[in-house]
């Protein structure tokens, strides 16, 4: 997911895409709050920020 702005939304599509998670497992971590921050649209449809998706993604990497 890279070459693109930072502050640019992605689709759920997206993010399932890159995380290779089912929709029902995402859709669960975002009622539990687990999921990465997003921006519910007035038509209903669902974004997330680029740099909350990095972020939240770099939260949950193991320190070695």
């Amino acid at each position: 997911m890279s070459g693109r702005a930072a502050d640019d939304k992605l689709t759920i599509a997206e993010v399932l895409a890159d995380l290779k998670v089912a929709p029902s497992t995402f859709h669960r971590w975002r009622q539990l709050g687990k999921g990465p921050r997003s921006i519910k649209l007035p038509n209903g449809d669902v974004r997330i920020r680029r740099s909350e998706y990095e972020r939240w993604l770099a939260a949950r990497e193991d320190a070695a």
